[in-house]
């Protein structure tokens, strides 16, 4: 399985992976870098996966579908550009080899999924859309801060060494917010540093391991005392893991 992030937009990256000669995309919100990228490695592709409706994630589906005859699966609970087959928790699809479990990760949207692939080669791939990004979260837009968390810990509780393929380019700015709630803890400063020379080099922070998200990311480590004093200083009711998450995602939304 060889994994590339396509950069779009600003900050978006749409994730193919290929065996050489089939490929797979993942939120292809542009048609444009996806169909480059066939070109240039001399790939038909066959699937399209795509986690949540926005169109930064969907915006490319319908000219990729009708240049290539791939099959596009997507959640079950949104709109998405048909003809889609429907992916719920429990699923598993079976593409170019590898076993491909749908995960419901309700909270950004309402019907947001993922995909986790446990037998990839180089350790087991996480493609989580807007859900989980290094160093933070998605915005809770359509879900309740409850949703959001319960889908963040499923996500957390997959094995530390799974590769985590979100779709936007927010670490350094995440980092900095996870400095802000937790300035004594060594893992961000350190993993800080690695990422700005990364992105000196116009190079792509992602994926991220679990296992580092577990020690830097704050919407992870909601019940870490660390973590939840930070939050009461701003917010003195968040007194449960909800509300330590609430307050963290608030501030976070003015953080600046």
């Amino acid at each position: 399985m060889k994994l590339i992030p396509l950069p779009a937009f600003s900050d978006n990256y749409l994730w193919l992976w290929h065996d050489g000669q089939s490929a797979v995309v993942v939120d292809p919100g542009d048609a444009g870098p996806v169909r480059e990228a066939l070109l240039q490695h001399q790939l038909s592709l066959v699937a399209i996966l795509v986690t949540h409706h926005h169109a930064d994630h969907v915006g490319g589906v319908a000219d990729l579908r009708a240049a290539t005859g791939a099959t596009v699966y997507g959640p079950a609970g949104e709109a998405i550009p048909e003809p889609c087959h429907p992916c719920q928790q429990g699923d598993v699809l079976h593409l170019l080899g590898q076993s491909v479990h749908v995960m419901d990760v309700p909270g950004h949207t309402a019907g947001h999924v993922a995909y986790w692939l446990p037998d990839a080669a180089g350790g087991p791939v996480l493609f989580c859309g807007d859900t989980l990004f290094s160093a933070g979260c998605g915005r809770v837009f359509e879900g309740t801060p409850a949703q959001m968390l319960a889908s963040l810990d499923a996500l957390a509780r997959l094995p530390g060494e799974t590769r985590i393929c979100c779709a936007h380019e927010y670490t350094l700015s995440n980092l900095k917010f996870a400095h802000a709630v937790e300035p004594d803890n060594r893992e961000i400063e350190k993993y800080t540093s690695e990422c700005k020379t990364i992105r000196a080099r116009n190079e792509p922070t992602l994926p991220a391991r679990l296992e580092r998200e577990r020690a830097i990311n704050p919407f992870l480590r909601v019940r870490e005392p660390s973590v939840v004093a930070a939050a009461q200083r701003l917010y003195p009711k968040a007194h449960d893991p909800v509300a330590v998450f609430a307050a963290l995602r608030q501030w976070k939304n003015d953080f600046r």
